[in-house]
Parts: C-alpha cells; structure tokens; sequence
C-alpha cells in the first residue's frame, strides 16, 4: 500500500523581483559611492594657468580662520613641525608637502608653513584651481 502522491508539485519562486531590487540597490550604491568624498575640507583655492602635478604625500590645509589640517586632523600651528615629521617619515623617496590654502589666508601663513615643510626636508607645492 503505496500512500505517497505520485503527482508531487514543483514550488518554485519567482526571482524577478529580487533581481529588481538588487539592481535598484546596487545603482544605489554606485551613485552614492561616487558623491562621497571623505577626509575633504572645503577650500577656496586661487586660480593658476600651469598645471603641475605632484605626488601628495602630505596635504596641509590652511582654511581662512587661520586653522591648520594636516590631512584631515587639526593641527594648532605650534606643532605642525611635530605632526609632520611622522607623516613624512614613511616616504623614503622625495617627502613631498602639498598646501592648500585658501585665497583669503595670507601669504605670511603659507610661507610659514613652506618653511616648516622644508626644515623637516620636504618638497613643498602650492595647489591651486585650475583657471577656467
């Protein structure tokens, strides 16, 4: 005595909208991804005709309330000389220092911070916008 079903059906799920979600999902994510930009501080830079491209090894950034960043840290000016030294250190290779200052800073700051990057042996650019 057989009590089995011979007609067995088949349950199968219908993937399309799945396949629908995870394509909304990863644009999603593709979009997004390309709007972030982390570990940016919003800088007014001059305009320069040239365009000089250097190897950023160290970013010091000089906003117009007279605020220095190396990277993205706050640094108070007195020890940029201290927290540059660790940052160079791992550059064997011409240590290159990259100021970004914005256009209101002046220039007794930028020098300033020229002449600590070079005491500690660094290669200093200036960044600029590029003029349109």
């Amino acid at each position: 005595m057989n009590l089995r079903s011979r007609n067995r059906k088949h349950v199968e799920m219908d993937k399309s909208a799945l396949n629908d979600i995870l394509f909304i999902l990863l644009l999603f994510f593709l979009i997004v991804s390309t709007l972030a930009n982390p570990n940016v501080i919003k800088l007014a830079l001059p305009k320069a005709t040239s365009n000089t491209k250097a190897k950023q090894t160290v970013v010091v950034s000089i906003n117009s309330n007279h605020e220095f960043f190396v990277g993205t840290n706050k640094v108070p000016f007195e020890s940029l000389k201290q927290a540059l030294l660790p940052a160079l250190t791992h550059e064997t290779v011409d240590p290159t220092v990259v100021i970004n200052a914005e256009k209101t800073v002046p220039i007794e700051d930028v020098v300033s911070v020229m002449e600590i990057a070079r005491s500690v042996g660094a290669k200093v650019v200036l960044a600029t916008a590029h003029k349109e």
